[in-house]
Order: C-alpha cells, then structure tokens, then sequence
C-alpha cells in the first residue's frame, strides 16, 4: 500500500519553502499525498494564496477557514482553536501515516496536537533554530517535542534538536528547502522581472519584509523607528505585506499611507516563491526582521539589514548587519549595506542554510523511515539515573 503523507501549509511563506518537498512527494510512486491549506491562504487580504496551490497542482485535501479578521493577540489565540476543531475532523476522516509540519507558525500547533491525539507520528522541518524576539520560538520548540521526524535546516540546529532530548537517529541535516528554488527554479532575469511586476526596477532598490515582533507587549512598537529612518532615504523603496500575526493591519494601513506620500514606492500582497526569489538577485539591499533576510539573501550575498530584536540568536551569515531599532542607527545601518565596498566583501561567501538539496533529503527520510514503534520515544538520559 502507499505511505499516506498529509502536509499543512498556512501561508506564502512556508508555502515557498515547502514547494520542492511537495514535487517529490507527488511524483514518488509509493506516495500518497495530501495537502492542507489553512490560514492566510484562504484570506483575499492575504491574498487568497491557496490558488497558486491549486495553480501547481498539488491535491488539496482540505480547505480549513480559521483565521480571523482580526489584528490581536486573542485573535491569533481563538484561530489555533477554529483550527483544531476542522482538522480533527480531517486528519479523523483520512487518517495519515504520517504528518509534515514546517517552522514555527502559531497555527502549526494545531496539526500537532491533532496528531497528537490520533496518534499519527509528525515529521517536522527546521527545527533547533532561534528567534527570540517572537513567539515563534516557543512554537517552534513545541513542535520539535511533539514531532518522530526532524529535519534541520543547520548542523547546529541538528545539535541543539538532539540536546533537547530526541533521538539522533530521528534527527536529519537536511538544509532548508526553501533554498532548493536556487538550484532548481527558473528565476526571472531583470526585464522578466520587470514584467512581471509591471514596474521599472530603478537602483538604488531597497526590499522591505517587517513583520509584527509578537513578543512584545505592542507588536508594533519598533515600526515607528523602521519608518522614520525609510522616511530619509532617497532610493526606490519594495514592501512585501507583513506576516498574518496581531499588529499586521497596523502595519499594512502604515505602509499603506507611508507608500502614498512618497514616490518610487511599491507594495506587493503576495509574491510567489519564483518572483521573490527573482526580486533577492535583482535588489540592492534587504531591510526587515524577516526569517528570509537571515536564510535566503545569503545565496544572493545579498546585504541585509535585519532589525531589532525579533530575529535574535538565529544563526547569520556575513550579509546581515544587525541594528537596534533607532531611527539613525537603521539609516546608518541601510547606508552600509547600499555601499560597494561592503557588497565586495561578500564575495564568495557561503549560505549556512543549505545547498539546494533539502528535498531530495526529506523524501529519502519520509519514504523510508520505519513506522512501526516510531510515536515511541527514548527519554532522556540523566546522569547517575540509578542513584
């Protein structure tokens, strides 16, 4: 009989990292696959994203309506349980030998502990990685205890995984998969770009990914800094929208009345993984507190600047300068990445992240991995146990 694999994607962003993943599985002989969107992918003002899904070509197994109109913190609590209540009912009905869960969404809580009470064993992607500054951390700490399967994006992350107490043998260097667009995506060339969305790339070009930074009290307490220091510079200015957290709507209706005062300013909703990683080659600089200034722009050697504390303590490469959130020290910051001479002296670097072929990876683990006795694990050795 096919292995039975149901993957759960909530939005663009692990969408695009999960893509690769998702061709392996469909193509494999001995694979059934399902997907389930949920979240933002259903959301017109997120873009309504579960069409490119559709567009690729993957079997939808379910839809799920969770998220709320909503720009709070309760909002982001009530949607972990509209979401337990619908994928209950799915993951019941259809039953899985096996869950793929990615990163470190709120949301992704609910699959896991669904799966936890049905008992269907969880791989999860990009575990052992460090984001203090959201709540993403805590998320992704729970998954990696509640997931069989670990497939790391860093040997570091590998490391900090198996300190955590899992098995080695359950625990896989893989790289991120997202980086697997490099290596095998046809990526737009400059006038393609272009096209595609229909505007004139005019450098200097600055891409902005801000997102809300959910562990603090205010999620947007460090948009007043990043905005005033945008406000002094002089080059064409790319927002991509924030990510669906609370604060996200105070963000967008932000740069939303920012980008209408100011020429040369762009906002994109929705970019799929091909355009944004056409747009990482093509840019002069990355500004933001995104994952993906931190794990994608390497490739590029892309100078980026990542600011404030969200992003803390996840592992670098030498493109990212790290800045407070301060007006001066973002623009001072922005003026070192835009020069040429710190863009020289990224030649040559490499991306800690991974080589391109994370998906191949994934699929030899997820095809071949034994299923008999694998929700049991080993606990943790403690010294001197016996005493």
């Amino acid at each position: 009989m096919k292995r039975r694999i149901a993957v759960v994607t909530t939005s663009r962003a692990d969408y695009s990292h999960l893509y690769w993943p998702l061709i392996e599985l469909q193509q494999h002989p001995d694979i059934e696959l399902g997907v389930i969107a949920l979240g933002a992918h259903l959301s017109p003002e997120f873009g309504n994203t579960v069409s490119e899904i559709e567009k690729d070509g993957f079997p939808i197994l379910a839809r799920i309506e969770c998220l709320l109109s909503s720009d709070t913190d309760t909002g982001m609590a009530k949607t972990i349980g509209l979401a337990t209540l619908s994928l209950a009912d799915t993951l019941s009905a259809w039953r899985p030998d096996l869950l793929l869960l990615i990163a470190d969404r709120y949301e992704m809580l609910a699959p896991a502990s669904v799966a936890l009470a049905l008992r269907i064993p969880i791989a999860h992607i990009e575990g052992g990685e460090v984001s203090q500054g959201a709540i993403d951390d805590a998320v992704r700490n729970a998954l990696t205890k509640l997931a069989h399967i670990h497939f790391t994006s860093t040997a570091l992350a590998r490391k900090r995984v198996i300190a955590m107490g899992e098995e080695p043998w359950r625990v896989h260097h893989a790289g991120a998969p997202s980086l697997d667009h490099l290596r095998r995506s046809h990526l737009l060339n400059h006038e393609a770009l272009q096209q595609r969305l229909n505007i004139a790339l005019q450098p200097p070009t600055l891409l902005v990914a801000y997102h809300p930074v959910t562990l603090h009290r205010e999620t947007t307490d460090e948009a007043d800094a990043l905005f005033t220091a945008l406000s002094k510079v002089e080059t064409q200015i790319l927002f991509v929208y924030p990510n669906s957290d609370a604060g996200s709507r105070q963000l967008i209706d932000r740069t939303q009345t920012f980008a209408s005062s100011r020429p040369k300013t762009h906002i994109f909703v929705n970019l799929d993984a091909v355009t944004y990683w056409s747009l990482l080659q093509c840019v002069d600089a990355l500004l933001g507190n995104s994952s993906s200034g931190i794990m994608e722009t390497a490739s590029f050697a892309l100078p980026t600047v990542n600011v404030g504390m969200r992003q803390q303590g996840r592992e670098r490469a030498p493109n990212i300068i790290d800045t407070i959130a301060d007006p001066d020290a973002i623009t001072s910051a922005i003026h070192q990445a835009m020069s040429p001479n710190f863009r020289a002296s990224l030649a040559g670097m490499t991306n800690p992240y991974g080589d391109g072929q994370a998906a191949e990876r994934i699929l030899q683990v997820l095809v071949n991995v034994d299923l008999e006795n694998l929700l049991i694990k080993a606990p943790v050795p403690i010294p001197n146990e016996a005493q």
